[in-house]
């Protein structure tokens, strides 16, 4: 026999053994598929085979691989109203407590079924195709490989609509958050619409729609949103508040995540809150020139308020934990009061309002006050018993933090008088309010320089001009004569010639006329906008465009967030 016969003999020899080996494992397979039928109905409980099942990925979601392995359980089809679990001890009180919860948390009706070893096997290998976001008892571990293995597939906005399109199912949740993290947003938008759902993500405080996703998966992409949320999958016609938290290599980023029914369906925000956002300076506000020695040198006082104000998204809380981050120390108590807890501060006591148990602001400062504390951060003032708790603390010995809802720094003091406080214990109280907001900073890379139209010109400098004597930041005609300004161009590292934002300030600090001023109960924001110009405060407006000066930000972006 030749050497290629006896290779022909020998494939033959192999290609047999395969086939018998196949046989006696279907024989064996066979054999273990009917004891567990048999063991079923001797039970009471129905037999399932999930070898060749479809077994649905929102299913088996339900329940982590982790516990699906130790207690021998697995969720293999849910449609929103009914579970099917598959167990190999249907019969246990520990499997049946377990799956119970798991059916109630979701709301819906539940059966459990008598499956073998062979089909959790088939299941287990199944969570190989469930998206890599996957709920933990400590947060959602998304690999830094997953992301950039997406975040690869796509370098502009435009691109990501044809990713969508060709990605998994199972994996455009991930995508999104993928997308999110690359384009640095702070909000992802997820808007069911007529024909499909619409996905905008807010960049540097501006909302772009950067994508559309076919109207048949957005219900998967909101189960699973849902499920990493710990919200109810099959409620869509109320709203709902969850959260998750995502770590990476070097960050942790806690995702605040709400639902809204709308006419076609849900609207889901999602607030990425990163954890290294909280360790931005007091330095790197973007505060300049006397309103940075202002407020450096009040927040050092140990009694009083600091007062910020600005209108939602104006970057409030950012710069109370930069002014916490700043104070805080071994031989200082701070404690905070907010809604809810946006960041997590080492060192520092925080605690979360609760108006459903009755703990709102008003009870939550004075628990706070009987805890010895130096320095309390209250999110907000609110009404009139949290401002008179609030100024007594001040007026105590404590250093008090907290914002209010007004256009300005001005606007503080009669926003106080109008809620009911006394001017008399207000005017002592107050260390110095600050007016302040967000503007995009233009991209280093693309930037250019222009000259603004004549009429813009003109106010830019009456603008300038008006700066007050008593700021230190006056300007002569010439030196005003000789400003550059930039505009945005855009380019391939930025959003439309835009690149971070960085805050504007106003801070109106206390001195005789202002207490005078208070003293006398009828304060209006312009008469306080007046004196506290001719103090030296340098307004919003003019602090912008002081930046814009300097090529930070476009004068276009200080006209249209300060005026």
């Amino acid at each position: 026999m030749d050497d290629d016969q006896k290779i022909k003999i020998t494939v033959t020899t192999d290609e047999n053994k395969e086939i018998l080996d196949a046989k006696l494992r279907a024989i064996e397979e066979g054999s273990v598929e009917k004891n567990t039928e048999a063991l079923a109905r001797s039970k009471g409980f129905n037999y399932m085979n999930l070898k060749g099942y479809p077994v649905s990925t929102d299913a088996l979601a339900l329940i982590p691989k982790k516990d699906a392995e130790e207690k021998n359980i697995v969720c293999f089809f849910y449609s929103g109203e009914e579970i099917r679990f598959g167990a190999i001890h249907p019969e246990l009180p520990a499997t049946q407590e377990f799956c119970q919860s798991i059916a109630e948390k979701v709301r819906a009706h539940y059966k459990i079924l008598n499956i073998s070893e062979i089909s959790m096997k088939v299941a287990l290998k199944a969570y190989d195709n469930v998206p890599r976001v996957m709920k933990q008892d400590s947060g959602v571990n998304i690999s830094e490989e997953d992301l950039q293995k997406l975040q690869k597939q796509f370098d502009n906005k435009e691109d990501l609509q044809k990713v969508i399109a060709q990605v998994k199912v199972t994996e455009l949740v991930t995508l999104i958050i993928a997308s999110a993290l690359k384009f640095d947003t702070s909000d992802i938008h997820l808007e069911a619409e007529e024909k499909n759902a619409k996905l905008r993500l807010r960049i540097d405080g501006e909302l772009a729609t950067v994508a559309t996703i076919p109207k048949e998966l957005f219900p998967k992409v909101s189960s699973r949103i849902k499920l990493l949320s710990d919200l109810k999958i099959n409620l869509n016609n109320v709203p709902q508040d969850g959260r998750f938290t995502i770590f990476l290599a070097k960050d942790k980023i806690d995702v605040r995540v709400s639902t809204m029914p709308t006419s076609y369906g849900e609207s889901i925000v999602m607030r990425l809150l990163k954890s290294s956002s909280v360790g931005l300076q007091f330095e790197d506000l973007g505060l300049r020139g006397r309103s940075f020695k202002d407020l450096e040198f009040n927040i050092k006082r140990p009694n009083g308020m600091i007062i910020t104000t600005g209108p939602t998204g104006s970057g409030k809380t950012t710069t109370l934990y930069a002014i916490l981050n700043k104070l805080n120390n071994d031989a200082t108590k701070i404690i905070t009061l907010e809604d809810p807890i946006e960041y997590k501060l080492s060192g520092i006591n925080q605690s979360q309002v609760d108006p459903r148990r009755g703990y709102n602001f008003a009870a939550g400062l004075r628990s706070i006050l009987r805890q010895d504390p130096d320095i309390v951060m209250v999110g907000e003032i609110r009404d009139l018993e949290t401002a008179e708790t609030a100024i007594n603390a001040a007026l105590t010995g404590h250093l008090m933090i907290s914002t209010i809802h007004t256009n300005s720094a001005a606007g503080a003091i009669p926003r106080f008088l109008a809620m009911g406080v006394k001017p008399f214990l207000l005017a002592p109280a107050i260390n110095a309010v600050m007016g302040q907001r967000l503007i995009r900073k233009l991209c280093p890379h693309c930037r250019e320089e222009y000259i603004p139209e004549p009429e813009v010109l003109a106010r830019i400098n009456k603008l300038l001009e008006e700066i007050s004597p008593a700021s230190g930041d006056t300007l002569t005609r010439e030196q005003i004569d000789q400003l550059k300004f930039y505009r945005p161009k855009g380019c391939a590292k930025c959003n439309h010639g835009y690149k971070g934002r960085i805050g504007v300030y106003e801070i109106m600090t206390m001195n005789e006329k202002v207490e005078q001023m208070i003293l006398s109960g009828k304060v209006s924001e312009y008469d306080a906008q007046k004196i506290a110009v001719d103090i030296g405060m340098v307004t919003m407006v003019q602090d912008g465009l002081l930046k814009a000066s300097q090529g930070i930000t476009s004068v276009e972006e200080v006209f249209d967030k300060t005026e």
